[in-house]
């Protein structure tokens, strides 16, 4: 029963986050409210903000996924990978697999967030969490205190990368490249920030046996 249940929460999740995404692409995201995509999902205006507490965030429905990501990456590192490993290989598993959360390289996510100073803005947050996550991780992968300064700045500078990722991404698309340019050049960029990385964090939280 469980089972089904969590089943029927992600179905009704799906389909408002769907009606959403269809009515933000035609009406733009700013001209759409949340009785518009309740009608349009049918179901009530409490539904949707149960699942979706913000408005950006029905239009970022996986956002959880990229904040959590890098983080989640890095704590299932295996033995004798360091934090940077973990970091750049699952980047470069979605380029190679043309993860959209990697950019959210459609055209029409690309105009709607050029468009919206509120999308820009969560935007900026979400990677800001993301952040944030990866630099809990790295204190307790290393021993230190919550907050302290060097997994702080290991995780900003892991976060930097996967930030100009993203930017690349959009950019490529307003310039108007194709999926496989777009991606291929995510690759080159990927594997060239991550190499410059190494002599700051090629050797930081190495996962030790036990």
């Amino acid at each position: 029963m469980a089972q089904l249940r969590e089943f029927k929460k992600q179905q009704t999740r799906q389909t408002i986050a769907r009606a959403a995404t269809a009515l933000f692409l035609e009406r733009g995201f700013e001209r759409t409210t949340i009785a518009d995509v309740a009608a349009a999902a049918g179901v009530s205006k409490m539904t949707v903000t149960n699942y979706f507490a913000r408005k950006e965030d029905l239009f970022f429905d996986q956002h959880e996924e990229v904040i959590t990501g890098p983080a989640r990456a890095v704590a299932a590192r295996p033995v004798g990978a360091s934090a940077l490993d973990a970091v750049r290989r699952d980047c470069l598993e979605a380029v190679e697999r043309h993860d959209p959360l990697l950019g959210w390289t459609d055209p029409g996510f690309t105009r709607l967030v050029g468009d919206s100073a509120v999308l820009r803005a969560r935007l900026r947050e979400m990677y800001d969490h993301q952040e944030q996550a990866l630099s809990v991780v790295l204190a307790e992968a290393v021993g230190d205190e919550p907050g302290a300064f060097e997994p702080r700045h290991a995780a900003a500078q892991l976060g930097t990368v996967l930030r100009l990722l993203f930017d690349e991404a959009q950019r490529g698309v307003r310039r108007g490249a194709t999926e496989e340019e777009l991606f291929a050049l995510l690759d080159r960029n990927a594997r060239a920030a991550f190499t410059r990385l190494e002599p700051s964090l090629g050797g930081y939280a190495v996962r030790t046996a036990g």
